[in-house]
């Protein structure tokens, strides 16, 4: 322990982090993301030895689930005092270990051996925190740890050395169009709880006129989610001007001049800045290194490395290409999409103005329907991908390939958007032999099954915010 402060002070930091041990209530919001439910569960496996990692883009709710779990656990029956909650990029905490941490409270709060629920916020601040969290999970069975990681490099790069087996991973993206509905305490549509998009194919034109008037009051809202995005913290704000200044400092400021310098050992941080801006200005499109590195001034290798971090950093997607075939592409150019369309909006100050802009909202939509797919379809570890002919141009946006399935969709927010039979979609769903695909819309009245004469795929003509509604509530279903 550092020599300049003493056991007592330390113990008042853990106090302080910790007010349920002196009987005051452990208050958290109301409102609880999916992962809550998703770590209860977890939780309530007495068997499963591993340590739970929640991982996502920061402002998203981490600490928040964190109290959530310690306040669900105090106030159903737990002692209080076998809940230890830290926050480890506190000043204080990060100049000792975990395990002086923990000798400390063994000696003070709550008795070694005895059973633990450790709450673990920020776990890549603390030294050692791989190795010390590994001797945790293999010999302190009593222990239960949740643990949450900004960056992706927590259980990326360290956890493959040394967390094999040891850590169950819990995604936190940002908040689905339904969580943003629910957060809000907006009137919801009665509709079933367990449908999927894909039961869609399945229903007739009366279910689907019921299911669309149901969801229009919606649209509003969901203009307004494309605006300031699926942040909890601005969620329920209606100053946009606010809610954008607030994602500029405490989401991509944080990240870039912070972050990226603490955890990843950047140091041209104007380099990744204007790199950042760029994909604000280029979200989904197909980037070269040359051309980017070119614009900017700086080298490809720089460019790969800076794209690689905002990756990692969980600031964007990547989605590489693929050939029809199924073959990957040779020197492939990916596409980078930001993991909220309101980060854009934030850095390049769109306001209202956007949703009068079909060029814009196209930009902004689909980015918002990636994120739901990326959620919707996360415990299959799917691939997602693109295609795009090199001869033709033609593309599908997004694919989502998992084990039994592809689907392929395609973005077109805009009023008459037809299906084209030659277009991309269709050639791309005639030569794999695609069943169902989805073309994502602006208006109520293209929602409507459609056939191409001479092709066996199923195309869904699905408006964005009913899609979205969808896939967000149907992402509950993947932790039940």
């Amino acid at each position: 322990m550092a020599s300049f402060f003493d056991k007592a002070e330390l113990a008042a930091v853990l106090q302080g982090f910790n007010p349920w041990w002196a009987g005051r209530g452990a208050s958290s919001p109301a409102f609880r993301r999916l992962a809550f439910d998703a770590c209860r569960r977890h939780l309530a496996h007495k068997e499963l030895r591993r340590a739970i990692l929640l991982s996502g883009p920061r402002r998203v709710g981490k600490t928040t689930i964190l109290q959530q779990l310690a306040a669900d656990a105090v106030t159903s029956g737990r002692d209080p005092r076998s809940v230890l909650y830290l926050s480890l990029d506190h000043p204080l905490l990060k100049l000792v270990t975990l395990r002086e941490i923990l000798a400390l409270y063994a000696e003070r709060v709550h008795p070694e051996g005895a059973d633990t629920l450790l709450l673990l916020d920020e776990v890549q601040y603390t030294r050692d925190w791989e190795i010390e969290v590994k001797l945790l999970v293999d010999h302190r069975p009593e222990m239960r740890i949740v643990a949450t990681g900004s960056a992706s490099v927590v259980h990326g790069n360290k956890l493959t050395e040394s967390g094999v087996g040891r850590w169950l991973t819990v995604p936190v993206p940002t908040l689905s169009f339904y969580e943003f509905v629910h957060m809000r305490g907006e009137e919801v549509p009665e509709i079933d709880p367990k449908l999927k998009p894909t039961q869609l194919f399945q229903r007739d034109a009366a279910f689907r006129d019921d299911l669309i008037a149901r969801l229009r009051p919606l649209l509003p809202l969901f203009h307004r989610y494309l605006l300031v995005g699926g942040f909890p913290e601005t969620a329920r704000l209606d100053d946009t001007s606010l809610c954008h200044r607030l994602l500029r400092e405490d989401v991509v400021e944080r990240v870039l001049k912070r972050d990226m310098t603490t955890l990843f050992g950047v140091r041209n941080i104007a380099d990744l800045e204007r790199l950042f801006i760029y994909l604000c200005l280029h979200t989904g499109g197909i980037l070269a290194h040359k051309t980017v590195a070119d614009a900017l001034g700086t080298t490809t290798a720089t460019v790969a490395n800076h794209l690689e971090l905002l990756e990692q950093a969980n600031l964007v997607y990547c989605l590489a290409p693929v050939r029809t075939g199924g073959k990957q592409v040779l020197k492939a150019r990916n596409k980078y999409y930001l993991v909220d369309a309101a980060l854009r909006n934030a850095v390049l100050l769109r306001s209202e103005e956007v949703l009068s802009q079909p060029d814009e909202m196209g930009l902004v939509v689909e980015t918002t329907v990636l994120r739901h797919f990326y959620a919707y379809t996360y415990r299959d570890r799917p691939q997602i991908v693109y295609w795009r002919d090199a001869l033709t141009h033609k593309e599908v946006d997004i694919i989502v390939r998992g084990p039994s399935y592809t689907i392929p969709i395609e973005v077109k927010y805009r009023e008459h958007a037809a299906l084209e039979r030659d277009g991309g979609l269709v050639h791309y769903c005639s030569t794999e032999r695609i069943p169902q695909a989805f073309l994502v819309t602006r208006q109520d009245a293209d929602f409507e099954e459609v056939r191409i004469a001479g092709i066996e795929t199923r195309f869904m003509r699905v408006p964005a915010h009913l899609l979205c509604y969808l896939l967000g509530q149907a992402e509950r279903l993947l932790w039940e």
